[in-house]
């Protein structure tokens, strides 16, 4: 491919794709696609000089860690949750107001004696002491989630990589708490759970970002 053509990656589902496309639709810049609404590439009508790869959210962040990508839309959480030596090398042009959400420490309803991070210090310092185990904290942000505990004191716990719905763990005897992303928090509340009342670990929403050594790209100026 020519140096002159920009690569836009693009989340491939959920509440961002949805966000990012219409902000494109916003902008006047029609997306096509040779095969519907599954293809994982696109172009624009008009701007034979732009290709568009629908992908993993996580995936964009990567993408343009390594360059592959000129522009990504994505969330600041992924950003964040990604290694500092990929952190280094993008940067967010801009933060929109959609896609936002939270990384919370959520409990179940019935742990009533643990409102803080410093109370769960001392339920963690007990599972050693006296269950000769540690705590364990279901997560899909194990980086995130590891040094905001470090950083609130919590220190006896082990981490548990959730792989599908993170509110049902503790229920199921794989962990005994989680963090989670939450929009609203119903559905930790639906689930009887809670969030510590400080334990929000990070706020994040949809950003535009770039590669730290990235060529001029004229398009930056529509978004």
């Amino acid at each position: 491919m020519s140096n002159n053509i920009v690569k836009i990656g693009i989340p491939s589902k959920g509440r961002l794709r949805s966000g990012v496309l219409n902000i494109f639709k916003k902008k006047k810049l029609k997306i096509l696609s040779e095969r519907g609404e599954r293809d994982l590439f696109g172009f624009i009508k008009g701007k034979k000089n732009i290709v568009i790869y629908y992908l993993h959210s996580r995936e964009i962040v990567e993408r343009l860690a390594d360059g592959s990508l000129d522009i990504g839309f994505s969330g600041y959480d992924l950003l964040k949750e990604s290694e500092i030596n990929i952190q280094k090398k993008v940067i967010v042009k801009k933060k929109y107001n959609f896609g936002e959400a939270t990384l919370v420490v959520a409990i179940p309803d019935d742990w009533i004696d643990v409102q803080t991070m410093p109370d769960l210090e001392e339920v963690a310092f007990e599972f050693k002491d006296k269950k000769r185990n540690r705590l364990r904290i279901a997560t899909k942000y194990p980086n995130l989630t590891r040094e905001f505990m470090f950083s609130r004191g919590v220190t006896q716990f082990k981490l548990v990589k959730s792989l599908g719905a993170t509110e049902i763990y503790p229920f199921t005897g794989s962990s005994e708490i989680i963090t989670d992303i939450t929009s609203t928090g119903a559905t930790l509340k639906a689930n009887k759970l809670r969030v510590l009342k400080d334990g929000i670990i990070l706020k994040s929403q949809a950003c535009l970002m770039t590669p730290k050594k990235n060529k001029e790209v004229e398009l930056l100026k529509i978004f």
